[in-house]
């Protein structure tokens, strides 16, 4: 459940607003089945990635100071925010492996619910640039507030630019994240499941960061609404060898509104992505436990059996980075309904 409440219309006042994430998951997954180091399904991670669980995962507080200028604080589900044009990149329009809705170099740096402040300057309501200071510690099912800021202090900065290129739209994008946090390349994230039986223990270490690009290009764009188009994107990023699980990434592919016309509310995409491990990660026990990189295909097609209801089929192709696990096929189905 996303809700957003206006400050004015609720008798407060002008340029406030409260968004307020709420979210449930049932039952078991095959999240861990796969053997791959992130989730194929990020939705079934959130707010935790097994059993059954209800929770407030975001209160977010926003005050425009201007018509170019937001300030926020709160419990922040720091996920609605990720948001890259074309790949349905923080929501459940898109993607569904991880690799294909963020830059996974992050997932050592940001949780995915915690407390935090920051600001944003917009162009057209558009975020152009941001900076935050978040809690490290996840706590989507908790208050929080006993463990803030117990284990130091993450900084996200982000700068996406609208660009043109032949008359048509898009964006580059760099994003910079360090967290003074005390880690180990086994501490799990909402991103990061290392998996039952993983008995391999590592130092701790203090400290650490990624740097990430985006782009996305359009290719085409309806003249009758500019929302609906398709296009390329690609993401880029690299972090410390040591906390972090991921040392690079990459990932690219085209996805956008379908081209049928007589189809123009559905939606595709078509993606290919390369998770380098750690070489630290790799090495904590190369024969008990040997590990490689990951990659994978994933395409899906979102059917707009109504404006309030979607069937998207999904398949996707994955070599894990578990090398004792075959390279696994999943088929899903996701339906949405909007109220």
């Amino acid at each position: 459940m996303l809700m957003t409440v206006d400050g004015e219309k609720a008798g407060l006042w002008k340029g406030l607003f409260i968004a307020v994430h709420g979210e449930s998951r049932y039952g078991e997954s095959v999240i861990q089945d796969t053997g791959s180091l992130l989730p194929a399904n990020l939705a079934l991670a959130f707010p935790q990635s097994q059993g059954t669980v209800s929770a407030l995962t975001g209160v977010k507080v926003m005050q425009f100071q201007s018509e170019d200028m937001l300030v926020f604080a709160g419990k922040i589900n720091i996920f609605d925010d990720f948001r890259q044009p074309l790949t349905g990149a923080g929501a459940t329009n898109g993607f569904m492996n991880t690799g294909l809705m963020i830059n996974p170099v992050v997932v050592r740096t940001v949780p995915y619910s915690t407390f935090g402040a920051g600001f944003a300057m917009l162009q057209q309501m558009e975020p152009v640039f941001s900076l935050a200071v978040f809690d490290t510690n996840n706590t989507p099912t908790t208050s929080g507030i006993d463990t803030i800021f117990n284990n130091g202090a993450s900084i996200v900065s982000n700068v996406n630019l609208p660009t043109e290129w032949m008359a048509l739209p898009g964006h580059q994008g760099l994003t910079g994240t360090y967290s003074t946090g005390t880690y180990t390349n086994l501490s799990p994230s909402v991103y990061f499941q290392p998996g039952t039986g993983v008995v391999v223990q590592s130092p701790p270490k203090e400290g650490s960061w990624s740097l990430g690009y985006n782009f996305d290009q359009a290719f085409y764009v309806s003249p009758a609404d500019s929302k609906k188009r398709w296009g390329v994107f690609g993401t880029l990023g690299i972090a410390d060898n040591n906390p972090s699980p991921v040392h690079w990434f990459a990932s690219t592919g085209v996805a956008g509104t379908s081209p049928i016309s007589s189809r123009s509310s559905d939606t595709f995409g078509a993606g290919y992505y390369y998770t380098g491990v750690s070489g630290a990660l790799k090495d904590l026990a190369p024969v008990l436990l040997p590990l490689g990189d990951e990659q994978g295909v994933e395409l899906y097609y979102n059917v707009a059996v109504t404006p309030w209801c979607h069937i998207t089929p999904d398949i996707q192709f994955i070599d894990p980075f578990r090398e004792r696990v075959d390279e696994s096929v999943l088929v899903g189905v996701r339906g949405k309904i909007e109220f």
